[in-house]
């Protein structure tokens, strides 16, 4: 079979993984051409089971998990182990974020794959990592921005600790999960072998704070909630901004930034004002010109402001909700987002992979299948089944209960 124009054409993915971790990682194996086959529980992963709360609450699974094979298999019955591993004798990667222990349990973790399949990559995303006293620790998104310190310096100086809005943390330690794959599958280029890829999700997280860990190394204490100045209180103005009708968020890190605002402002005036001569003195007096920017943005309203912003260079951007951003005309002239009707939640914007891989033929949008809408075709493509042995899989419960697809 001729090679497609896509740089993974060839890998083959088992992905077992769930809610956004894993399945960010794989989606975006399969946008880079790689066969993905996703293997769920009978009753589907965590989030396509969200479904039964309401049609929106199903739309992330419908963004993670197009372009991928969809069966069922039931790991705690033989037979869908056996199966399991009949598929990983003949894939490159296994991927899986399930809770510490539960793989090896099963018996099909990394030491009995990799006997079978000594070219394997297999990949285990987990809070904590395989190893130290905290890696059989239960982890979700929330819970390890609570324990990576992220929390801690996120909200105003006088409210209690905050999550950040969307999931970071999982598709943070997804992209990690990615980039461990394609460097294992790079290194078996050279050695013919597989290795065990593992991300720790409080491991991904801690590089972020590198702007928060200012404050503890020049004063040897906690770094304080900033809101929305810079986390090491190093830089001004940085900070979001009231216009009259939202907000607006400006940062100068440069002289030429900050005289650039000025003239936005009307403000020259200030240019050999000591207070705010150098990038030093600006941090001191961080109060004082962040005052100074509310005064004049408070009487405008947000697009007048960053059109004036745009016209003297200053990095700004205006405070957009998921709305305006779903419907961004950048976003999809870029092709970045595409509307799609998908058969189970209606009209969707699904988003593309943001790795532009130029001269690789691209995938177009795609809906995701239902659950366990490929197990056949998997059973009998990738593994050589017949109609009737397929039909005695699933009678012997390897996809569910008889009856389940």
């Amino acid at each position: 079979m001729q090679r497609r124009n896509r740089p993974l054409d060839g890998i083959v993915v088992i992905d077992l993984g769930q809610v956004y971790q894993g399945p960010y990682a794989t989606f975006l194996m399969a946008k880079a051409g790689a066969t993905v086959i996703k293997i769920e529980p009978p009753g589907g992963e965590p989030v396509r089971q969200r479904e039964a709360v309401s049609k929106g609450s199903g739309v992330p699974f419908a963004l993670l998990n197009g372009h991928k094979k969809c069966m069922t298999l039931d790991l705690k019955t033989e037979q869908g182990r056996t199966i399991l591993k009949a598929l990983a004798a003949r894939a490159d990667v296994l991927l899986e974020n399930y809770a510490p222990g539960v793989m090896e349990r099963l018996g099909v973790g990394w030491s009995v794959l990799h006997a079978l399949n000594p070219r394997l990559v297999y990949a285990s995303g987990s809070g904590y990592g395989l190893s130290g006293p905290d890696c059989d620790r239960l982890a979700m998104d929330v819970t390890v921005q609570a324990s990576s310190g992220m929390m801690s310096v996120t909200g105003f100086p006088d409210g209690p600790p905050v999550k950040a809005g969307p999931a970071v943390v999982d598709f943070l330690s997804g992209i990690h999960l990615y980039a461990g794959v394609v460097t294992a599958l790079y290194e078996r280029h050279f050695t013919g072998e597989g290795r065990l890829v593992e991300v720790a999700m409080q491991e991904t997280v801690y590089p972020t704070l590198a702007s928060n860990l200012t404050f503890f190394y020049d004063h040897g204490e906690v770094p304080p909630r900033t809101g929305n100045q810079h986390g090491g209180r190093s830089a001004a103005p940085y900070n979001v901004y009231a216009a009259r009708d939202g907000y607006v968020a400006i940062i100068g890190v440069k002289d030429s930034h900050w005289n650039g605002l000025l003239a936005a402002m009307g403000r020259t005036d200030l240019a050999d004002d000591r207070r705010f001569s150098s990038k030093v003195e600006r941090v001191r007096h961080i109060d004082e010109t962040d005052e100074i920017v509310s005064a004049w943005m408070r009487d405008l309203t947000r697009d007048e402001a960053c059109a004036l912003l745009d016209r003297h260079n200053v990095p700004h951007a205006p405070v957009r909700d998921a709305v305006e951003v779903t419907n961004d005309p950048h976003l999809h002239a870029r092709k970045f987002l595409e509307w799609i009707d998908h058969p189970q939640y209606g009209r969707v914007a699904i988003a593309d992979s943001p790795l532009r891989l130029h001269g690789a033929d691209r995938l177009p949008a795609a809906a995701s299948a239902p659950l366990g809408a490929d197990t056949e075709e998997v059973m009998t493509t990738v593994l050589g089944a017949s109609p009737d042995e397929v039909r005695q899989w699933r009678e012997a419960g390897a996809f569910g209960p008889p009856g389940a697809r």
